[in-house]
């Protein structure tokens, strides 16, 4: 919405952010959020084998919501833009506030356009968490490396990883493709 506002300096804001985080590798964004936000104060909480050392993950988090929210801002934009222009001088003919025909009659189209890219990102947000493991993260993948360094069997664990992404993407794939399904034919998600 910044973007498409008419405050030059917010659109201009928002242009260089996405610009930004659409224009460099994820992998080199954690690292440089690493070094910048690393702090040593910050807890280790252990569960079992796993600890969750905030110091490490916060940083990762935050490089993955920026990075993430430059390209569905591009995704929402480019729907919403899609929408044609007639359908919102029709809700101002009969009277309806720009607010509720963002609401009611934009966005509802909007969301049936966007929806299989929205699904992608939400997809490839799941497989690049593995980019984590290069700032220490303990997520599947780096999970996976520790199994084999201390088992010496290279294939199970890191095939087990790829497996358990598959099943993963495969399950929210089908989910989007129902909605989507459930969309085209008129229905309400």
């Amino acid at each position: 919405m910044l973007k498409r506002s008419h405050i030059k300096v917010f659109e201009w804001f928002v242009t260089i952010c996405v610009w930004i985080f659409r224009g460099t590798p994820m992998v080199v964004q954690i690292m440089i959020a690493f070094a910048w936000m690393h702090f040593n104060s910050m807890p280790t909480i252990g569960f079992g084998v796993l600890d969750l050392d905030f110091s490490r993950l916060l940083p990762g988090i935050i490089i993955i919501s920026l990075n993430s929210g430059a390209y569905v801002s591009e995704i929402v934009r480019a729907g919403i833009e899609a929408v044609p222009k007639g359908q919102v001088e029709a809700a101002y003919s009969l009277g309806i506030r720009p607010k509720n025909t963002m609401r009611y009659v934009v966005l509802p189209q909007a969301f049936k356009n966007i929806l299989p890219a929205l699904g992608n990102e939400f997809i490839t947000i799941i497989k690049d968490s593995s980019l984590l493991q290069t700032i220490g993260v303990m997520e599947l993948w780096n999970g996976a490396q520790s199994v084999v360094t201390a088992t010496y069997l290279p294939i199970s664990p890191l095939l087990f990883a790829a497996f358990y992404y598959f099943i993963l993407t495969t399950i929210l794939s089908a989910l989007l493709k129902k909605m989507e399904l459930k969309l085209s034919q008129g229905g309400r998600v």
